[in-house]
């Protein structure tokens, strides 16, 4: 978790300038972390999966739709695939657990990474922590 932590510290809180405060949440106990780690164990990025009633909470959208979130990739690390190989894991994850589809906030710039794996927007623009957001959905094999 301090790994994770640390990953989400370096790109929102200072790269991105969210607040601390707002960073971290009551979800972060019940999620599903995963961590990307490079060849001499350096954390590269990370990303969590909410499902059950905190992916309720948070979609709105039933039982079944897992909320990811919170991913992160460090400088270092983008453009070798990480992000990729992070949203899969969760996908992953959220399979195994019965979820038929997961659903994410993604911050505007990053719509395209998300529709070239699949995921939809949905819905207006929203801002989350000042920065501005659309909400995606990929529906799970």
């Amino acid at each position: 978790m301090a790994a994770c932590f640390a990953v989400r510290t370096e790109v929102f809180v200072v790269e991105q300038s969210v607040p601390e405060s707002i960073e971290y949440d009551a979800y972060d106990a019940g999620a599903v972390h995963v961590l990307a780690v490079g060849a001499g164990g350096e954390p590269l990025g990370t990303g969590r999966l909410l499902h059950g009633a905190a992916a309720l909470a948070k979609t709105g959208d039933g039982p079944a739709v897992g909320s990811l979130g919170r991913l992160a990739v460090r400088k270092v690390a983008r453009g070798l695939g990480v992000g990729v190989a992070l949203v899969r894991a969760i996908e992953a994850e959220a399979a195994r657990l019965g979820l038929s589809a997961v659903d994410l906030g993604a911050q505007t710039h990053a719509l395209g990474f998300y529709e070239r794996l699949g995921y939809v927007a949905y819905g207006p623009e929203f801002q989350d922590a000042g920065i501005p957001h659309r909400a995606m959905r990929r529906p799970l094999p």
